[in-house]
């Protein structure tokens, strides 16, 4: 049992004795208070598990007190005794509230049950916020939600700001962006974190089910409904549903989404009861929804309810410089899950990774890294375990078929040094040849069977050269 030290206020001498002998009996350190003002002063002073308060005292009453107790410490559980028995003193004492109610006289026994009451209550407060403070450190934002590039940045400083407050919220972003992963967050950091957080993909349940999912419906509703069932918004409670695609959600079902903002309460489908509701909306669309507003495909009214914050996750295309970083976290997790020894990319591979377009954005890595962690059988991924990456890497302006190598070359460069003035001055050329020599020597080895002397010979240097190359630049020499 989680209590340890009490507090016993009553202005009765005796009654004072008779709860201090029976409580210490127990192992329970108590103090005691001889009217209200002194037990306010001991509370301030001190920290105790429970109060408990006599009603009538001189100076301050129970109430009076307890109402100080709550605006101070709202982690105190009190219990009120009074010698009148009266329905008014008990409901004003539990609505200021107050964690019981005791009649005087009463038999110690009954203070036996109440103090053991108390300590379950504790020790389950203890263990909600244990389980807050695990949630907290298990969604933290730069846990879960990896990037140091300012796009990303700005996310960060968005969650922080608005996680404690119950604004509406509408994430967009391209398809695998990380949507539901924001959503979390904003939830795992809000004060609702020890509440449900409900996900529903508006796109991938069919209109007729969507409702129901919902707004839950009665028994008999519809055919085979053969008992009543609780939608999305009552079991997220309390909580945040999280409404992903919402853009493609029907005009009609949109109108009840706006009522659930309005009103805050839902109905069942075949029910006539408004059932309340305090639940935090969080949206998200890969779709310009504005756009689908001018074209009369959502609704206005809703799209500024849902737009209060708006939060934009650019692609991954756009945020290069996080790639390396995403695609090393993804590796570890992997290697974890699989319980392997972690692997590692070789550098010139981790450049074909942050080079590639990654249309399925982050989520596409994600898989990318996952598939050659399984496949390859080396503790060292090469760019043989991405087959396939090489061709996205070309600017979509120019047709890889047709174009020259030149063009090619001049095409992503274009691409790649976009904002030029942010590179390190005198590092360019360096930069570029290492980048063209380590595929061509590589691809030169592979067409020769990894024979350096042919390999050489093909490229016009000689061997010293080929050797010096090959350590400078970390190709991995291969054997057929």
């Amino acid at each position: 049992m989680s209590l340890s030290r009490i507090l016993v206020a009553d202005d009765e001498e005796s009654m004072r004795w008779v709860l201090s002998k029976a409580l210490k009996r127990k192992g329970f350190n108590v103090d005691l208070a001889v009217d209200g003002r002194h037990a306010l002063a001991m509370i301030q002073e001190n920290s105790y598990d429970l109060a408990i308060l006599d009603i009538k005292m001189p100076g301050m009453s129970g109430l009076d007190l307890l109402d100080r107790v709550r605006e101070m410490k709202s982690d105190l559980l009190v219990v009120i005794m009074t010698a009148e028995a009266s329905m008014k003193n008990a409901v004003e004492a539990m609505k200021r509230g107050a964690y019981d109610y005791i009649t005087k006289p009463f038999d110690l026994d009954v203070i036996d049950a109440i103090v053991e009451k108390v300590g379950r209550a504790r020790e389950i407060a203890c263990q909600v916020s244990t389980l807050k403070q695990e949630l907290k450190e298990r969604y933290k934002v730069e846990k879960n939600i990896i990037g140091n590039s300012p796009a990303m940045q700005n996310i960060y400083k968005t969650i922080g700001k608005v996680a404690d407050s119950d604004v509406t919220i509408l994430i967009q972003g391209e398809s695998g962006t990380g949507k539901e992963m924001v959503a979390r967050a904003v939830h795992f950091n809000s004060s609702r974190l020890a509440k449900p957080f409900v996900a529903i993909n508006c796109a991938a349940i069919p209109r007729d089910l969507l409702e129901s999912e919902l707004f839950g419906s009665e028994k008999g509703a519809y055919t085979g409904s053969t008992e009543r069932k609780q939608g999305k918004f009552e079991q997220a409670n309390l909580g945040t549903i999280f409404l992903d695609e919402i853009g493609d959600m029907p005009l009609d079902l949109q109108a009840k989404i706006l009522r659930v903002l309005q009103e805050h309460e839902v109905t069942r489908i075949g029910g006539t009861q408004n059932i309340p509701v305090d639940v935090r909306i969080v949206a998200a669309t890969n779709q310009e929804l504005i756009e689908r507003v001018r074209k009369k495909e959502f609704r206005e009214d809703l799209y500024y309810r849902l737009n209060v914050v708006p939060i934009n996750l650019v692609p991954l295309r756009e945020r290069r410089e996080d790639i390396p970083e995403l695609a090393q976290y993804f590796l570890e997790q992997t290697c974890k899950e699989l319980d392997i020894p972690t692997k590692q990319i070789f550098k010139d591979v981790m450049s074909l990774l942050s080079s590639h377009s990654w249309p399925g954005n982050v989520r596409e890595l994600e898989n990318t890294i996952k598939r050659a962690v399984i496949l390859s059988n080396d503790p060292l991924l090469s760019a043989a375990d991405f087959e396939g990456l090489q061709i996205s890497t070309s600017t979509s302006a120019i047709n890889t078929g047709d174009a020259s190598l030149e063009a090619i070359v001049e095409a992503k460069l274009r691409t790649s040094f976009n904002g030029i003035e942010k590179l390190d001055k005198g590092n360019i050329y360096t930069m570029v040849m290492e980048q063209v020599e380590r595929p061509l020597i590589r691809f030169i080895m592979e067409k020769t069977r990894w024979n350096q002397v042919k390999t050489a010979d093909l490229l016009g240097i000689n061997r010293n050269t080929l050797r010096k190359k090959i350590n400078e630049l970390g190709i991995e020499l291969k054997r057929d």
